[in-house]
Order: structure tokens, then C-alpha cells, then sequence
């Protein structure tokens, strides 16, 4: 059953009901937990919604499988074909597996490896990956071409009605596990999938609680689109959130989103690492980039989610150990407590070690030194990296380095360079 909202069809509750009946034998309803340490930070009720505990470790699975199972015997006679960044892979690999059906997964090839191992895990002799392009768009033209030459039914991420529906079996679990009126669900936001199927259910259900979607700032594909009241494709994104790096939210997703979601927030790479970190060390939770994100959107919440229940959607926790330092070193630059200079040092004696005596603060560390030239380092150039003890330490850093004469320029505040060097 389908239903008209401003005369766009879209998921009906009784979609996401059969969806939910139909998955309750395969995907784990995962916990609705309160989490003491942030609802004292923020003054409220935050509950997570743990999606990192799924079967695949995100909740790709449900849109994927309840999508798949659709499907007749003639539609998946020559297999099925799809495109992900990690997670839907996965989702589509676990239900190959279960019905037995040739899956053909196109990644892109700066998918970390730990999301195509799961995958390969997930799926084994009843998957072929390929890696194809940088980004999830490359692989999805792949894909497409692939589906068409092949005849192989294709299983999109998210602008899927059937897939739209599994994803909101997440609300339906949400809102069985509470006694209390949710007045935010703070979800990610990638091609729109999970936050159009919770807020189509809530919408009906509950359609007091707002919707917020939490995009990357690097990947605004849905932030953009509601400002051009139509669906954009950007020029170009940060890759760095794997899991909701789109150019191009869906076109079903884009009007269901704009009846059913209250707000959409862009965070920073650098606060999402930050909470990443902060999940780990002090909750003991692995959340992948796309999976800190409603958590990190809290502090740009604050005021209005003051004393009121909310619900954040962790929505995955396929982080790959490799990528910790690059993590923590995003973390630290958006902290303000890791900085790059290009430094000149002064051509005299001994300059190095005024630099060390008289520029380094009792708290600084330099983190990375090497001279930009091969021959003749004393005269030439160095990259410094310096980390500080707190963030106020970086203007007295500077009128040091300037009372002493060493001439410098900020690499973090140079893209292009920063880009090139670090």
C-alpha cells in the first residue's frame, strides 16, 4: 500500500508494519539504551539507538533484505547488482547469503578495507565485489550499467520504496521499547533512506516528534537541496564519512523528507571524530563516521533540546582500526589543539634551538618535523607540526614565532596546502 502526500507517493505506516513483520526473524532488534553521561552533559533524555549491534553492524540490512525478499523468481534468475560505500554491501551480501541469490557489489575504491572484508564475510561464494571509482556515485554508474548488461535487478541504497520501508522498522523498534513521548529523533543522513522510513513512521505515529537529518559538511547533498526546494548534485565532496558521502540524495527520498523532516544540520569532520573518540573512551561504543553523527549534531541542538526526550540513531559501527590516527588527527585540528606550519627558520647558528628554548611553550609538543628540501636544510624551509596543551595556547604560539623572526605560514588555514603536505 502506497499513500499521496502532496500529491508525491510515498511509504505507507502498513509498508514498514510487513516490513517489520517480515524482518523480525532476521535482523536483531537492537537496544534503546539511556545514556546518563550525555543527558547530564545536555540536560535531557538522550536514548541511543543502537544500529552498531545490528547482524551487519548497521541497519542497511533491513531496507536490503526487506527489498530483496520482494523480488520474484524471474526478477533474480541472472542475480542482483548493487552500489555501496560499505554498509549496504553488507546488507545485500547477508541477504545473498540467506536466499541464496548471486550478488554483484560494486564499492568504490576508497572503501576501507574493513567494510569489503565484512562484506566478503557477509556474502562468501554468493558475491563478486568490484572496486570501481573514488566515490559512491563512480560505483553506482557501475552498477547501473552492470544491471542493464547483465539483467540483474537492482537493489539501490536508498530510493527504494521497499528499502525505505525496512529502514523504518528502526522507528517501529523505537517506539516499542519506550513508554515516553520522543520529542527529537536525531538520525544520519547519506541518500536519506533511513531518516525518510523512521520519519514516514513517526510522522503517522507520532506526529508530534520532530525529525532532525545530520549530514557531513563536506557532503550537504540534502541541506542544499531543501535550500533549492529540489534535488541538486554537488560539484564535489569530502569522502572522509564514508557512509553518507553522496553527491545526490534520491528523488523519493527528497519528497518524502520534505514532509516529514523538522531540520537538517551540516556537522564538521573534525566534531565527528571528536565524538567518535568520545563514544570509544567513554561509552565503550565503536561507531563508524556516519554513525556518530546525530551525536555529534548535539551540541549544535543544546538549547533546544533541554530538558526533552531524544532519540539518536547510531546508526552503524564499521570503523576500521587503520583509520584511528587520521581520526584522532581530525579530532585534534577541529579542537584547535593540532597545528601545521611552513617555517623559516632565520639563517644564524643555532636557530633550531631557540626555536625548541625560546617559541615552544612549557606545554607545546612538536608532533612532525622534516625540511621541504633535500639539500641544503639548514637554510631552507621546514613543516612543523606542533601540538598544544589547549586551544588558548595558539595566539601566544604565534607572537612568539613573530617577536623571534621566524617567518611562517598556517597550513591549516590553507586547504590547497594543507591538502598537498599533510
Amino acid at each position: 500500500m502506497k499513500q499521496m502526500i502532496n500529491d508525491v507517493e510515498n511509504v505507507y505506516v502498513e509498508d514498514i508494519l510487513k516490513a517489520h513483520h517480515l524482518l523480525k526473524d532476521v535482523v536483531t532488534h537492537t537496544p534503546l539504551q539511556k545514556n546518563e553521561q550525555l543527558s547530564d552533559k545536555y540536560q535531557c533524555n538522550i536514548y541511543l539507538k543502537r544500529e552498531d549491534l545490528q547482524v551487519v553492524r548497521s541497519f542497511k540490512i533491513r531496507g536490503a533484505f526487506n527489498k530483496i525478499k520482494q523480488l520474484d523468481t524471474e526478477q533474480t534468475k541472472n542475480g542482483i547488482v548493487c552500489a555501496s560505500a560499505g554498509n549496504h554491501a553488507q546488507g545485500v551480501a547477508y541477504s545473498c547469503k540467506q536466499l541464496k541469490i548471486h550478488g554483484k557489489i560494486f564499492m568504490p575504491s576508497t572503501t576501507p578495507r574493513q567494510k569489503v572484508s565484512q562484506v566478503e564475510l557477509f556474502g562468501k561464494e554468493y558475491v563478486e565485489i568490484i572496486l570501481a571509482g573514488d566515490t559512491f556515485d563512480d560505483a553506482y554508474q557501475k552498477a547501473v550499467a552492470s544491471s542493464e548488461e547483465e539483467q540483474r535487478a537492482f537493489i539501490h541504497p536508498f530510493d527504494d520504496f521497499d528499502v525505505i520501508a525496512g529502514q523504518g522498522t528502526v522507528a517501529v523498534e523505537i517506539l516499542n521499547d519506550t513508554d515516553v513521548e520522543i520529542d527529537y529523533v536525531v538520525a544520519s543522513v547519506g541518500g536519506g533512506g533511513l531518516i525518510s522510513g523512521v520519519g514516514t513512521y513517526f510522522n503517522s505515529i507520532s506526529p508530534n516528534t520532530k525529525m532532525i537529518g545530520v549530514e557531513p559538511e563536506g557532503a550537504p547533498a540534502l541541506y542544499n537541496s531543501r535550500l533549492e526546494d529540489k534535488v541538486i548534485t554537488l560539484d564535489k565532496i569530502d569522502k572522509f564519512v564514508d557512509g553518507a558521502a553522496v553527491k545526490k540524495v534520491g528523488n523519493k527520498t527528497f519528497s518524502i523528507c520534505k514532509d516529514v523532516v523538522e531540520d537538517v544540520l551540516l556537522v564538521p569532520e573534525g566534531k565527528i571524530c571528536t565524538t567518535i573518540l568520545e563514544l570509544y573512551n567513554e561509552n565503550a561504543i565503536v561507531a563508524e563516521p556516519a554513525g556518530a553523527m546525530s551525536i555529534a549534531a548535539l551540541d549544535f541542538l543544546r538549547d533546544q533540546i533541554k530538558g526533552k526526550n531524544i532519540v539518536c540513531v547510531v546508526s552503524g559501527g564499521n570503523n576500521d582500526i587503520g583509520r584511528m590516527q587520521e581520526i584522532k588527527e581530525r579530532s585534534m585540528i577541529y579542537e584547535g589543539l593540532q597545528h601545521y606550519f611552513i617555517v623559516n627558520f632565520p639563517q644564524r647558528a643555532g636557530a633550531l634551538r631557540e626555536f625548541l628554548d625560546e617559541v615552544l611553550g612549557a606545554n607545546d609538543d612538536i608532533s612532525r618535523f622534516e625540511y621541504t628540501k633535500k639539500n641544503n636544510k639548514d637554510q631552507g624551509p621546514a613543516l612543523v607540526g606542533i601540538e598544544l596543551k589547549q586551544r588558548e595556547d595558539y595566539q601566544p604560539l604565534l607572537q612568539r614565532m613573530k617577536k623571534k623572526g621566524f617567518y611562517y605560514t598556517e597550513v591549516n588555514k590553507d586547504s590547497n596546502l594543507f591538502h598537498l603536505l599533510i
